[in-house]
């Protein structure tokens, strides 16, 4: 798709980038009817690492509502803003402890502190049709304590209790591989 060309009135521009502040403090408040509050009528947000996509302000608010659940003291912390006429993107940190349920995992009581990058996009009204983000999704399960490297020994350990089948083609290569060698 092509870049656009229009060129938004500095004003519009700087309300939007306003808007996204606003809506990143309502973050850090934990305000969730504030955070709805920045979102037009089409809300929309998709957690790209997961796949998981929200359309309609009810999914959008489940999201955030599970959000702020399992980090009750999420931060977020700004580090470089990006404005153009269609979107504004955000390079933040994420900081918080894991005390709720969150993707189907139990609270780790375990803090996360994690790079970020999100793309907000605007109707019609100025107001947030979207949020997009982008994260590493395994620097976040190893800080739970979910993902192990495989180059370290637990790591080794939960690849064969995890991927049995991965490590008996692996055992099956090797000894298909020796015998051929005969």
């Amino acid at each position: 798709m092509p870049p656009s060309v229009t060129t938004l009135p500095r004003s519009r521009v700087l309300a939007r980038l306003q808007l996204v502040e606003e809506h990143i403090r309502l973050e850090n408040q934990h305000d969730l009817d504030g955070i709805m509050g920045t979102f037009g009528a089409g809300a929309r947000y998709d957690d790209e690492p997961w796949e998981a996509h929200y359309a309609g302000r009810d999914k959008v608010r489940a999201f955030y509502h599970d959000l702020l659940r399992a980090l009750p003291d999420l931060q977020i912390e700004v580090q470089q803003r990006y404005v153009a006429d269609d979107a504004v993107v955000l390079e933040v940190v994420i900081r918080g402890r894991h005390m709720g349920p969150w993707r189907g995992l139990p609270p780790t009581q375990r803090g996360v502190e994690f790079p970020l990058c999100a793309i907000f996009t605007f109707d019609e009204k100025d107001r947030l049709a979207g949020e997009k983000i982008y994260y590493d999704r395994g620097t976040v399960l190893r800080q739970l304590g979910m993902f192990h490297e495989p180059e370290r020994a637990l790591g080794r350990i939960t690849a064969v209790f995890t991927h049995p089948l991965t490590i008996g083609q692996i055992v099956w290569r090797k000894i298909l591989n020796a015998v051929e060698r005969r």
